[in-house]
């Protein structure tokens, strides 16, 4: 896996997910949106990240991430995830181009959080 490039922002971060509240969609193929690298930060335990050809595709490479490691996943990239160890506890981070229209969307839904809670 290779490094987000220097021009992307994060742009979204989920909380952290464990064995107790991981969403089923992560546990089965799906892939990122174009033009989004996903970074998995795994804090506790390890996790194994499986990644494939296409949507029917065959695996093309599986990973172990563990505590204190991440990993990137490219646009569209088909994968999936297994948690490995009844303590693992991982986040996402999401990572757009910074002129994007998905982060100028993303700062604009903060900036309308930020107004409304100031009044």
């Amino acid at each position: 896996m290779a490094l987000v490039p220097k021009d992307f922002v994060n742009y979204k971060s989920t909380p952290v997910f464990s064995h107790d509240n991981v969403p089923n969609m992560l546990l089965h193929m799906h892939n990122t949106k174009a033009g989004v690298y996903g970074q998995i930060q795994v804090l506790t335990g390890s996790l194994k990240f499986y990644g494939f050809t296409g949507s029917r595709g065959e695996l093309d490479k599986e990973i172990i991430i563990r505590a204190g490691e991440t990993a990137i996943s490219h646009p569209e990239y088909w994968h999936k995830v297994e948690l490995l160890t009844e303590d693992t506890q991982f986040r996402l981070h999401f990572y757009a181009h910074k002129d994007s229209a998905i982060v100028a969307q993303q700062q604009s839904e903060r900036s309308e959080l930020c107004l409304a809670s100031s009044i």
